[in-house]
């Protein structure tokens, strides 16, 4: 039994573990037993061959992996589309947001507004002209805006798109003026798409498992 637990602790001392026993124990019995001597000679050669053996020569199969593998990853197209999709949305709302806060810029440099309007309504409009493009920009630099934009802009659009064409039809309206609220209902439209592109891409993210039913 004594030999065994010797045997283990230099088989422990070959790999560099603990020997589970004193060290001075250990040296003392194999200076005495000429069996554990052998046998621990015979492990020290085992275990230096082993250690300072050649490698197996392994193959070269970089190219083998790399030709096996797609040439695009799974989906890399699709998101790359609807990125650019996203970028064209933004930079067309920019362009409407400039061209929604050109409207106001004749009445605050001159102070005349459309059909001849009163100094105050026409500063009144242009305020509101500036602040419908500020809201444009702002979905253009944060999407994550859209959903709260639309509120404002999608219920001025809907009660301002019946009584335009109302006022077109009685006359109380020029053509050019009524024409100029295309700005706002095209822009609307652009962050309604963005708000509905954010909230697909949400929920494109959630687990299966997470998504509540309706």
């Amino acid at each position: 039994m004594q030999c065994a637990r010797v045997r283990e602790a230099v088989s422990a001392r070959l790999d560099g573990e603990p020997l589970g026993m004193p060290a001075g124990e250990l040296d003392d019995h194999l200076a005495g037993c000429p069996a554990c001597t052998g046998w621990a000679e015979a492990a020290a050669l085992v275990t230096r061959r082993a250690r300072i053996a050649s490698s197996a020569s392994i193959p070269d199969l970089t190219a083998t992996i790399l030709s096996a593998l797609p040439r695009e990853l799974p989906g890399a197209r699709t998101a790359a589309r609807a990125q650019l999709a996203g970028l064209a949305l933004r930079v067309a709302l920019v362009t409407v947001a400039l061209a929604q806060a050109g409207l106001a810029w004749p009445a605050l440099v001159s102070g005349a507004g459309a059909m001849s309007a009163p100094v105050h309504m026409a500063h009144e409009s242009a305020a509101w002209n500036l602040a419908v493009a500020a809201a444009f920009l702002a979905v253009a630099a944060g999407p994550r805006l859209a959903a709260g934009a639309l509120a404002f802009l999608g219920s001025f659009a809907l009660l301002l798109a019946p009584l335009t064409v109302a006022d077109l039809a009685a006359g109380h309206v020029h053509a050019d003026r009524a024409a100029a609220h295309l700005l706002l209902l095209t822009g609307t439209a652009i962050v309604a798409a963005v708000a509905w592109r954010g909230a697909h891409l949400r929920a494109a993210r959630v687990p299966d498992a997470q998504r509540v039913p309706a």
